[in-house]
């Protein structure tokens, strides 16, 4: 038995029937983390109401305890129990949960989240997830879930069970296999504040869409870490990566995009939709290759090429 008493095992990877989800509701109960698939990527999930739980997040992760958690419910009632919300954040919930927005909000005193999970802050990030087996198993929960990508911390998110099972073998025991992920980029996350709102982390949900429900964010201001992905280095895949290639050095594995060519290609058409399902598997792809180094050409910085690009930053920081 390895020290967070898991089993030195690759994880079991099951189909992501009602069998499958009955068995993940009962290890999450018994607080064991559980990898689970949504419609960005793949998240760590564990019971955000135990902190022996959240511990077993950190540890299979090695992630950092001054990065908060992201806490998955299954609808705005649940949401409503563990953060104090406004006129702005229901009418944000209405417009896109569920789905890929993580809404930062004052944490309710009776909430009953484990201190791990909200890093110490005095707000807690809330996401209601679309994805039908994510859904199936929190319907299946009396008690919310705690869900990071299902990674070791600063690496490649998981965009398939695949993924997942290389990435923390001997580190969990079960992984729910619900196929690729859809979006493939985490989520949008939006602080409300009381003159306004900040974007933590651009997403598939755009400044755009916000903006035109509740007015445009606040200027960037330094904060510190008030949610997950914000650390300057991050999503990486343990090699140093050049943006903006117009074609690849000798040492080099080529990430394409559009026009330019490579080994793979992010959408050989130039669609941003399609290149942030793919974005995560080509970075895996570079991890993988025996080349020393990655490079990733241009794209544009416009909509969900703006989140693309903040990933990518971050793995080549």
């Amino acid at each position: 038995m390895s020290g967070n008493n898991l089993p030195e095992l690759r994880p079991e990877l099951r189909e992501a029937d009602a069998a499958g989800v009955a068995e993940a509701a009962a290890r999450l109960a018994r607080g064991e983390p559980v990898a689970l698939p949504t419609e960005t990527v793949y998240g760590l999930a564990a019971r955000a109401d135990s902190a022996e739980a959240v511990a077993a997040i950190y540890r299979a992760k090695g992630r950092p305890d001054f990065n908060p958690l992201i806490v998955h419910v299954p609808g705005l009632p649940e949401a409503e129990s563990l953060a104090r919300f406004d006129d702005r954040a229901r009418q944000l919930a209405a417009a896109f949960w569920p789905g890929p927005l993580t809404l930062v909000l004052p944490l309710r005193e009776a909430a009953g989240v484990a201190s791990a999970v909200t890093a110490g802050l005095p707000t807690i990030a809330l996401r209601c997830p679309a994805h039908p087996v994510m859904r199936a198993v929190l319907a299946a929960c009396d008690f919310p879930l705690a869900a990071p990508s299902a990674n070791r911390s600063g690496g490649v998110s998981p965009t398939t069970a695949a993924h997942v099972a290389a990435s923390l073998a001997g580190r969990i025991g079960l992984v729910l296999d619900g196929g690729p992920t859809r979006a493939g980029l985490e989520s949008t996350i939006v602080a409300l504040r009381d003159s306004g709102w900040s974007l933590l982390r651009p997403g598939p949900i755009t400044v755009a869409q916000i903006a035109e429900l509740i007015g445009p964010p606040l200027p960037e201001s330094a904060r510190g870490i008030e949610a997950p992905g914000q650390l300057a280095s991050h999503y990486a895949p343990g090699k140093p990566v050049r943006l903006d290639a117009q074609e690849a050095a000798p040492d080099e594995f080529l990430i394409g995009f559009g026009p330019v060519a490579g080994a793979v290609s992010l959408s050989p058409t130039g669609n941003l939709a399609e290149a942030a399902a793919r974005l995560y598997d080509c970075l895996h792809q570079a991890a993988a290759s025996p080349l020393p180094r990655a490079a990733v050409a241009p794209v544009p910085d416009e909509g969900i090429g703006a989140a693309i690009n903040d990933r990518l930053r971050r793995a080549g920081a």
